[in-house]
């Protein structure tokens, strides 16, 4: 049990490799360690390309790890197999950024909500509609979009109907992949208050991802940077504007946009993030990093705790905490 809660999800060392041509194996997620607390919401950002996607993926026991464990409340999911995989997924349920390629096409509304229901035996056939009705009431939605075709709907009220499907099981985890980023910024706002309602009546716990750093600090408790399949930096959500270290977390709270027209003396990072087959040696962020030193080049860092739910993965930050501390004792 932490001050945050009660643990439900513990990511610990997790790696998942791919095939890569010519490079032997490229590391999509490299040594991953997360925890994620009952009725909370732990943010996943970082650029296109960073591992979000595929450890959600993993999270969602969809994929394996290829290294390491997914624990469910102690419970390794990597050794879940058949019956017991299956009753499983009850309890971690996910929305997907594009709910209409996640629909099954040809079917209504009332049939895309109970399947879940259906398929574990939760209701009878001919109870669906009336369950349907609940179901969409819930996300704010008309009872009588049960009869309708998903294509019928605008994409705000897809995403909706994509939500009362994967809370249809009453799971305790959900795991939202980009789950806004294809709204409109209106309507985005209307459903991001629809999740955080939903969790604070329901008591579940989101990883919600994103490469919307503002919005992700909005919606999280907790909130994990990713960079290049590394997590770099781990802190409260509230701090995260005013209180990261990671030199890759500070360069995305500088690169969003002010509307008010100050720039802050806002530093750009050159170049953009390109995969590599393994960064075990060395900083993932070397190569456009602005501090990078020697020993970023050859040595890389891990994950340190620098204050009570705050961990951080750079050299710089803990040479110069290094030096703080130092004159303190002096």
């Amino acid at each position: 049990m932490s001050e945050t809660g009660e643990r439900i999800l513990e990511v610990k060392h997790v790696t998942k490799r791919y095939p890569a041509a010519g490079h032997g194996q490229l590391a999509a997620d490299y040594d991953v360690n997360l925890e994620l607390y009952r009725g909370r919401t732990l943010g996943i950002v970082g650029e296109s390309g960073c591992g979000k996607s595929t450890l959600a993926r993993m999270l969602a026991s969809l994929e394996p790890p290829t290294e390491g464990e997914i624990l469910y409340r102690g419970k390794n999911l990597a050794q879940l197999k058949g019956e017991a995989l299956r009753l499983h997924r009850q309890k971690i349920q996910m929305i997907f950024q594009d709910p209409a390629a996640a629909f099954p096409p040809g079917m209504r509304v009332m049939d895309i909500v109970c399947e879940p229901l259906l398929n574990f035996k939760r209701i009878r056939r001919h109870d669906r509609e009336t369950a349907a009705k609940k179901l969409l009431e819930m996300v704010e939605l008309p009872g009588d979009f049960a009869l309708r075709d998903p294509q019928q709907m605008s994409g705000g009220q897809r995403q909706r109907v994509g939500i009362a499907r994967a809370l249809a099981l009453e799971p305790e985890i959900v795991i939202c992949d980009e789950a806004t980023s294809a709204l409109d910024v209106s309507v985005q706002k209307s459903v991001t208050e629809l999740l955080v309602r939903l969790q604070r009546e329901k008591n579940i716990s989101y990883c919600f991802i994103s490469h919307d750093i503002a919005l992700v600090r909005a919606v999280s408790h907790e909130v994990a940077v990713m960079y290049l399949g590394n997590v770099v930096e781990v802190l409260p959500g509230e701090q995260l504007a005013e209180g990261s270290l990671h030199p890759y977390t500070r360069a995305l709270i500088e690169a969003v946009f002010d509307l008010r027209g100050k720039d802050g003396g806002r530093t750009a990072i050159s170049g953009e993030a390109s995969g590599v087959p393994d960064v075990s040696e060395g900083c993932p962020f070397r190569q456009r990093c602005r501090y990078c030193t020697e020993v970023c080049r050859t040595e890389r860092p891990r994950l340190r705790t620098v204050e009570e739910g705050h961990q951080v993965a750079c050299h710089l930050e803990f040479r110069e905490k290094r030096r703080m501390e130092k004159r303190r004792l002096e």
